[in-house]
């Protein structure tokens, strides 16, 4: 059952009062209203002796006041609203208007100043009058065009959504805050799209609608007005018209828009008329106010925005109570507002969740998601409704539009008692808030004092003076960004076990990088990023490199998750799904998939090198993100392919990892080992606009396959691409039919690719195909490792590999006897042997162990010697491209290595390398045999392949 309060339920929910500060007043108008409970008679009585406005305003709606209060607020509210839906016509519409602005703000003062509603309850009110007034507005207005045929095409139907044109609440009024005599900003655009060559003449129909509107709503009559209308934040208010196209507003904010017009957009919403065009607006302008990376250089902006308005306002002085601008003073409103929108902007395009319009519910989701301290959020929340509340009573003095305290004690002394305190209290807490706000907010904004160099060698000065030349700081405000930068680095870099090599380093990085201003500011904000950007560079050159063309990618370390637990295939292959499908283009979609592989990528490396992972779960993890990669991506590329050619004969194809990617142990460096197979099931031709035989549209699906993987674009390229492991290798078809590949493995293949199918793993495709394929797999392993002709193929590839692929170098991990693809084909050939389908070469070496092939004793060997390789070759490719030279490795690079393999000197890994590897190889010469021994001595034939 629903309650209906009475005013004795209004009494009940008073939790405070002002104190009257003309008593006379005040007693008069608790006399007028003696007939109501006496706490409300008390509150109003209070009130009017503080606001001349509102006494005024309770003789001339007593009346209504009285009905009003045998109610609920809410009730009353809603019901004022309904009741401006009956009005017809222009001019009975402004005279209604007029009245429930007048009830509305008598109503909503009560309720503010006698605790019965929030701050929010408050400002949602007055904004849903507005939202009201502007949407009957624009509708009447419109139909007025229609009704003169002034309108191309529109009906009278069309006035219920504007025929097309929109109103947007900007600022306050688009974040449901406005204060209590705000005035509501406004962007009136209208869909040009839909009035074709016509929409000239529309344009003039909605400029006209336009003016009338902001005059009803503006205009001060004997009713007084509604809300004083602004429409100054369109798109170059100095020479557009007052609405504007939405092609036109697009184009503007795409070519010159600022930082501060997309700090308006995070509260824009749709008032009036078309509601539906102006959300469609709003989602065609997210790139423009939420960029895809994080964007620290927004905190300049907004800083240099703040100086300008203080210095424009003269608000430059010492903190006083006496004329303090409430708004745009030191440690006021604005203040929490540009700490709000400011973070909102530099992490908004990555997290949706972060595009809350209010302040408090934009504060409330910073701290939710890590962006700022929960105890920061939950104070500058407080000091924003203590603010907004002292504002509200400044302007419910007069109805005037104001945010400045009064310049005389006695208008202050006012002010206290609206707010319920004592003089001299409220002076001290005022102070105290705005220093609060001030303290936590100007260290955001304001730059830090640019610090002394430390001192440098001749050579390192050398290097610093010619950073200045560089790409990335040739703009003013780069340079003075990384002016207050600078000192901060090289003191970092003094740190460094050789700083002189780090300084080289990070030269590098920097010379390689296009632009610095984005950067430069994220460095700033976040010094915890400094001391990454050293470790990388005096430890990994080649990551140093990547990092300065792929600089997006740091977006991730501060981004929330980056030293959250490693999320496996699953979810990292629905991150890339829903990155793709956020993008409508085909090119775009595999952009998009190349920027969250390469921060998930370089979140790798930069665990691997900072110790968080060993070199065998950064391994695992780099396998992961390239599955991952492989089954979004699969889906996307076949269906874009099908929207050419149709859909895949038969059941369709399966993508298989083969070698490391099928083993599932990556480095940082590899590319991807792939086969296609696919059964077509007798079906000779797809069906589609460009049809095409079956083996021509697996192959080809399967070039688009390599080329979404391979191709350099805007956001680099993925992977490379390997597919020689296919049947009959480069000269076979690089899409297989089931039916072949199983014929070819049973009856033609080589040894060596019996061998490869060891580690075919099915990773992507129709769940059937890949099914039957891991049978084929299986079945095969188990029946081709039977007879010598095994062994002696090995010995021979062994010999063949020995020639073309020798060690480079003491600390080579990869090439060799006894090193990684020697231990690794040697497990292999175990698999084989034992029919196992086992394919990581632990497991395919403990399947040696159980089948006999290999010795307790032999196994140990291989296993210490391939997990000593791993971890060398895993960190080598993290640090650098080519031969690793420890004499030109770097104090690092070198102390990074040695740290990986558990050894404290050069010298000690270089030992113990050559002992594991001659262990190692030992083991394999003895497996082999005399096979071994005929393949060095070149007596066998070639069976290698």
């Amino acid at each position: 059952m629903v309650r209906v309060m009475t005013h004795a339920d209004f009494a009940a929910r008073l939790t405070r009062s002002p104190i009257a500060h003309d008593t006379e007043a005040a007693r008069d108008s608790a006399r007028a209203f003696s007939d109501l409970p006496p706490e409300v008679a008390g509150l109003i009585g209070a009130v009017a002796g503080c606001s001349p406005f509102l006494k005024g305003l309770m003789a001339q709606e007593g009346a209504w006041l009285r009905g009003a209060l045998e109610a609920t607020p809410e009730t009353a509210m809603a019901g004022m609203l309904a009741d401006l839906h009956a009005v017809e016509g222009a001019e009975a519409l402004g005279v209604a208007l007029r009245v429930t602005k007048r009830r509305t703000a008598l109503l909503t003062a009560l309720c503010d100043l006698g605790g019965v509603w929030p701050l929010e309850a408050v400002t949602g009110a007055l904004t849903a009058l507005a939202d009201r007034a502007v949407d009957l507005a624009v509708r009447a207005f419109v139909a007025e065009e229609i009704r003169r045929g002034k309108l191309p095409g529109a009906v009278p139907e069309d006035a219920a959504t504007g025929a097309g044109m929109v109103a947007l609440a900007m600022g306050k009024m688009g974040a449901g805050e406005l204060n209590y005599s705000s005035d509501i900003d406004l962007i009136c655009l209208f869909d040009d799209a839909r009035y074709g060559e016509a929409a000239q003449e529309a344009r003039a129909a909605f400029i006209r609608v336009t003016r009338k509107m902001a005059a009803l709503l503006s205009d001060n009559t004997a009713e007084g007005y509604v809300f004083r209308t602004d429409l100054r934040l369109r798109p170059d208010a100095a020479v557009t018209p007052v609405c504007i196209s939405m092609a036109a507003a697009e184009s503007y904010y795409e070519s010159v828009g600022r930082t501060w017009e997309r700090a308006a957009y995070i509260k824009a919403r749709p008032c009036g008329g078309d509601l539906a065009a102006g959300e469609r607006f709003l989602r065609a302008l997210t790139p423009f106010v939420w960029r895809k990376h994080l964007d620290f250089a927004a905190i300049q902006d907004a800083h240099d925005m703040r100086l300008r308005i203080r210095e424009h306002r003269q608000l430059n002085r010492p903190l006083t109570v006496e004329g303090h601008n409430m708004k745009l003073g030191q440690g006021g409103i604005r203040e929490i507002e540009f700490f709000t929108q400011t973070r909102q902007l530099i992490a908004g395009g990555r997290d949706p969740d972060l595009r809350d319009r209010s302040t408090v519910g934009g504060l409330a989701a910073l701290a939710a998601k890590g962006w700022i301290p929960a105890d920061v959020a939950a104070e500058l929340t407080t000091l924003y409704r203590a603010h907004r509340e002292v504002e509200h009573r400044l302007q419910m003095v007069g109805d005037a539009q104001t945010h400045v305290m009064p310049v005389t004690a006695e208008g202050v002394a006012r002010i206290a008692a609206f707010c319920g305190q004592r003089e001299d209290a409220f002076r001290a807490g005022l102070l105290d808030r705005l220093a609060r706000v001030d303290a936590l907010t100007e260290g955001f904004f304001a730059p830090g004092e640019v610090e002394a160099l430390p001192d440098l060698s001749p050579t390192a000065r050398a290097v610093v003076e010619g950073w200045g030349q560089y790409p990335a700081l040739r703009s003013e405000r780069a340079q003075a960004i990384f002016r207050r930068l600078r000192p901060v680095l090289l003191k970092r870099l003094m740190r460094a076990a050789n700083p002189d090599e780090a300084l080289l380093a990070l030269d590098g990085f920097l010379a390689g990088l296009p632009a610095g201003v984005q950067l430069f500011a994220l460095f700033e904000a976040n010094p915890a990023l400094v001391d990454l950007i050293i470790d990388i560079a005096g430890t990994s050159p080649l990551l140093a490199r990547y990092l300065s063309r792929n600089a997006g990618v740091l977006d991730g370390v501060i981004g929330g998750s980056f030293f959250a637990p490693w999320p496996e295939v699953g979810p990292l292959a629905e991150a890339l799904g829903r990155a793709m499908a956020e993008q409508g283009d085909y090119e775009k979609k595999l952009d998009a998939a190349r920027r969250v592989m390469k921060e998930w990528h370089f979140r790798v490396g930069v665990h691997h090198l900072r110790g968080l992972v060993d070199a065998f779960e950064a391994a695992k993890h780099y396998a992961d993100l390239a599955e991952a990669v492989i089954v979004a991506l699969w889906p996307v590329v076949v269906a874009e392919f099908a929207g050419r050619h149709g859909a895949m004969p038969g059941r369709g194809a399966a993508v298989l990892g083969m070698g490391s990617l099928g083993a599932a142990r990556l480095n940082a460096g590899s590319d991807l080992d792939l086969i296609v197979i696919y059964d077509a099931q007798g079906v000779e031709m797809s069906e589609g606009p460009r049809p095409l035989a079956t083996r021509a549209y697996y192959a080809r699906l399967t070039q688009a396959l390599v080329t979404a993987l391979t191709a350099q674009m805007a956001e680099g390229r993925l992977y490379e691409v390997d597919m020689r492991l296919r049947p009959s290798g480069r000269g076979g078809p690089v899409a297989t039919s089931i039916q072949s590949f199983t014929s070819y493995q049973e009856t033609e293949a080589w040894t060596w690719e019996h061998l490869a199918l060891t580690r075919a793993r099915p990773m992507a495709g129709a769940p059937e195909v890949m099914a039957e394929v891991e049978a084929v797999r299986r079945a095969v392993v188990a029946s081709k490792g039977q007879g010598p002709g095994v062994r002696r193929d090995v010995a021979e590839m062994r010999a063949r590999l020995a020639q073309a692929k020798p060690a480079r170098g003491v600390w080579e991990a990869k090439n060799g006897p006894g090193r990684l693809m020697d231990i690794e084909l040697t497990a292999q050939m175990a698999a084989l042997l034992t029919g196992s389908p086992a394919r990581g070469v632990e497991r395919q070496i403990e399947a040696g162990r159980k089948g006999g092939i290999l010795s307790d004793s032999g196994a140990t060997a291989l296993l210490a010697a391939y997990r000593l390789m791993w971890r060398l070759q895993a960190g080598t490719r993290l640090i650098t491209e080519g031969t690793l030279d420890p004499a030109r490795l770097g104090e690092g690079g070198r102390a990074f290595l040695l740290r990986e393999t558990g050894e404290a000197a050069e010298a000690g890994l270089t030992d113990r390398l050559e002992r594991v590897a001659g262990q190692a190889e030992a083991v394999i010469l003895a497996l082999l045999g005399g096979a071994a021994r005929g393949a060095e001595d070149g007596e066998t034939g070639s069976a290698a392949g």
